[in-house]
């Protein structure tokens, strides 16, 4: 079959089941029926010759030629999207742009707000679409679903473009009231304490820990744990327990809350925070554009 007689709206639903592995999941990501997505999965079967989706017990499962079609798809998705997206410039002042960012509440709290001040008045017609992170960032990244995830450099994927943001301290927040601790901290009483820690994903990891258990030997006795930096304070107002968090943050928070701040036992390094996008985004104006307003909003902060 040659080009001339493939549908190549065809790649498109192709790409989306490759990635779902359900007709389901397909048609409510690409706003169609679940009959059509079925129609042009028959399509694309006859093409190949191939099943491409086989129903294994509850669950669908790629062939190995689906499989070997995973890269390839993709790379024309993404070499097309950027292809009929180039414009010779940008200009803020009138043209629209939609941006799709990635970052946690502490990067929405404390750092967008500065972003979209200083965007605001120069262009109107941009939006912006704030999502949190989670286990699939980096994967959507890579498959340019997102046009800049923000996050500690630790995570940062060697094979995507990025540049560093700004750096944060930590310090350690308690009650108000606590009654056992006063305007310094030791180690042995940070260890006693019961502590609120935020965990991200599916895999419910506090990144912190990793850290702390390596460099001292002990773990946290972790009491609560919730899925927002920015619930943390609030969980400890009434109670013994102690959070750690971004400085930043604690201090936006301790401004609206019966809390107190205090420096951690222990000298724990900086967080770098960087961003990172898609390389096909590299020559695009537009991104081009929202990148210097990133780097110029993190100046100085």
């Amino acid at each position: 079959m040659t080009l001339r007689n493939f549908d190549l709206n065809l790649l498109i639903a192709l790409d989306t089941l490759l990635q779902t592995r359900s007709v389901t999941r397909a048609s409510e990501r690409l706003c169609i029926g679940a009959s059509a997505v079925s129609s042009a999965l028959a399509r694309l079967r006859l093409h190949f010759q191939d099943d491409l989706l086989r129903q294994v017990g509850r669950r669908m499962e790629l062939t190995p030629l689906a499989e070997s079609l995973i890269a390839p798809v993709r790379e024309i998705i993404e070499q097309t999207q950027s292809t009929i997206g180039r414009r010779p410039g940008f200009d803020a002042a009138v043209e629209p742009r939609h941006f799709v960012f990635h970052a946690s509440d502490y990067v929405g709290t404390v750092f967008m707000p500065r972003l979209l001040a200083r965007i605001e008045p120069q262009a109107p017609r941009v939006t912006l679409d704030l999502l949190t992170l989670g286990d699939t960032t980096a994967e959507k990244l890579e498959r340019c679903e997102v046009d800049f995830a923000i996050y500690p450099d630790r995570y940062a994927r060697d094979t995507l473009p990025g540049a560093p943001l700004f750096d944060e301290r930590y310090c350690c927040v308690v009650w108000r009231d606590h009654p056992d601790v006063g305007d310094t901290l030791t180690l042995q009483q940070y260890l006693a304490l019961g502590h609120v820690a935020a965990r991200f994903g599916d895999s419910r990891v506090v990144s912190f820990e990793s850290w702390f258990l390596r460099e001292f030997g002990a773990r946290r006795r972790v009491e609560v744990t919730t899925s927002t930096f920015a619930s943390m304070p609030a969980l400890l107002v009434g109670t013994r327990r102690i959070a750690t968090m971004h400085l930043r943050l604690a201090q936006a928070l301790a401004a609206h809350g019966p809390l107190r701040l205090l420096p951690p036992p222990v000298d724990i390094p900086p967080l770098r925070m960087v961003m990172q996008w898609h390389p096909l985004r590299d020559d695009d104006p537009a991104h081009q554009w929202m990148r210097e307003q990133l780097v110029e909003a993190a100046r100085g902060f």
